[in-house]
């Protein structure tokens, strides 16, 4: 059960996917010395490019059907395609070929490729936040599980490479090596040579390079944004809202300790909150109902009850102004049952929803509340979607933010100081302020 905590993947249509393609413009072995890498370079007025500090590193990215980062890994460097997931730990590429794979990493071709001993301190020891225990395989090397929330699972043996970004390489980053699994979803597999973790655990990405924070900025129109490691001072940003990393040093049966778990207080829909119990926000003694904010799921999933309450009362906020969609069969991506019918294709106001946290709100409104399905699945019709819907139907027992309602919005994970912070912005404008949009 805790696997579908830790390591929720969703069908297709529900994830949204970052292609960052990294090019050079200072090298260096050094994780925090200046390194800037924009997807497209260009010429802006001056005084409109941010100058990042020392220990910033910056990528652009697009989203269009699947998150993926473009680097190189090995000796001599092999080109991959990795899947960036702020919910997981363990950085993996596919190493054996199939019908299903186009894209490998070539281990025998790799001079640099050291695999993990079962008897080593990673596998031993930095393997305890997995959420499958590590085992021996016969040939003595650490061999790792991954199972995710729709069924898909990979297998492998933990080893060690050089990551590149085109030309700055970072010896001894442990990944997995994959060579057998099932998949739920062959297609989008095909497309992706692996996946780059960057939750909080010891073995993710983001924490054996060293960064003490990273961003990004997603727009919601133009399909761009900005990926932005460790620390930069942004003159043109407004003042971030923090909320605090929730720490949980006991291990829990269903509480995924190396997430970026965030405190939910309550959520209003216009000025009224929903009337439930506070305690419903909170963790229990088992660890479910803890709150996630995670770039890898594209809308927001509620606990059961939670989500009954936030329907019933946008329903009743909205009647005479949206015409529901009373089709019983019809409930989009298996989660999202409360959908509407818009006729010319023309989203009327409607309240806005405020997810609020210790210390910091969060507004959904407009086209980020109220998500068109497209023609393949509304067979024609005019049909937008609530983007909220309900965890309970996944499987999970979790609070879920998607990155669908972080659309135009600053998000910073600080490491060091435990602690998420985010700000309304225009995120084509934040590209163009980094050097990076066109």
């Amino acid at each position: 059960m805790a696997s579908k905590i830790i390591l929720l993947h969703l069908p297709p249509l529900i994830i949204t996917i970052f292609t960052v393609f990294l090019k050079i413009q200072t090298t260096t072995s050094s994780p925090q010395a200046p390194l800037i890498l924009p997807l497209i370079s260009q010429t802006l007025p001056h005084g409109f490019v941010s100058v990042p500090t020392p220990s910033s590193r910056k990528l652009s990215f697009h989203h269009n059907v699947t998150l993926t980062v473009s680097l190189t890994v090995g000796t001599p460097p092999q080109t991959v395609t990795m899947v960036l997931d702020t919910g997981s730990e363990l950085s993996w590429l596919h190493c054996k070929k199939n019908q299903n794979i186009n894209s490998i990493f070539n281990r025998q071709l790799s001079s640099s490729y050291t695999p993990t001993p079962c008897t080593s301190n990673v596998c031993t020891t930095r393997t305890r936040d997995f959420p499958i225990p590590v085992s021996c395989d016969p040939r003595k090397l650490c061999h790792a599980t991954i199972s995710y929330a729709d069924a898909t699972s990979i297998e492998g043996n933990l080893a060690t490479d050089t990551f590149s970004f085109s030309g700055s390489g970072q010896p001894g980053i442990i990944f997995g090596c994959m060579d057998s699994g099932f998949s739920s979803n062959t297609n989008e597999d095909s497309k992706t040579t692996g996946l780059m973790g960057l939750n909080r655990g010891s073995l993710s990405f983001v924490t054996q390079m060293g960064f003490p924070k990273f961003s990004y900025c997603i727009s919601g129109q133009d399909a761009s944004g900005v990926l932005l490691f460790g620390d930069a001072k942004l003159t043109w940003l407004g003042p971030l809202k923090y909320t605090p990393l929730v720490k949980m040093n006991t291990p829990l049966p269903y509480f995924d300790r190396v997430a970026y778990t965030v405190r939910l207080m309550g959520i209003r829909v216009g000025s009224k909150p929903l009337q439930v119990p506070k305690s419903i926000f909170a963790p229990d003694h088992t660890g479910a109902g803890q709150t996630m904010v995670d770039s890898g799921i594209q809308f927001t999933f509620l606990l059961g009850s939670v989500y009954t309450a936030l329907k019933n009362e946008f329903l009743e906020q909205t009647k005479g102004v949206l015409t529901l969609l009373e089709d019983p069969n019809f409930v989009f991506e298996g989660a999202m049952d409360l959908c509407f019918r818009v006729r010319g294709g023309v989203v009327p106001a409607v309240p806005a929803v405020t997810i609020v946290f210790e210390g910091a709100e969060m507004g959904v409104s407009g086209e980020r509340l109220l998500y068109r399905v497209g023609d393949e699945v509304a067979k024609g019709k005019d049909v937008y979607c609530f983007t909220f819907g309900n965890s309970d139907l996944l499987g999970i027992e979790a609070y879920v933010i998607g990155h669908h309602h972080q659309q135009n919005v600053w998000m910073e994970f600080d490491l060091v100081n435990s602690r998420v912070g985010f700000a309304d912005t225009r995120c084509e404008l934040a590209s163009r302020r980094l050097g990076m949009g066109p």
